[in-house]
């Protein structure tokens, strides 16, 4: 039984690292460059070509759920006749 926990506390210390194996390129300087530059750009365009894809898609499915929606108002705002 204690061979067991011995074994057990081994393998939790050895899981739970505090060193980290890989070693990531910290991004944030230069993304604080990009975001804070004052280029006349707005924020939410500043990230690229994806940024304003994104952007463009939000807009388009805005506009046409805004008019789907007017649409379905002036169709229930007006009673079909009975035969």
């Amino acid at each position: 039984m204690l061979r067991n926990l011995l074994a057990l506390r081994q393998i939790a210390q050895r899981t739970v690292s505090t060193t980290s194996r890989r070693h990531f390129e910290n991004k944030v300087p230069e993304k604080q460059k990009l975001f804070q530059e004052d280029n006349g750009i707005p924020v939410h365009l500043k990230g690229g070509a994806s940024d304003a894809l994104l952007y463009r898609l939000t807009m388009a499915l805005t506009l046409g759920g805004t008019a789907y929606a007017i649409y379905q108002l002036a169709l229930a705002s007006f009673p079909k006749k009975q035969n």
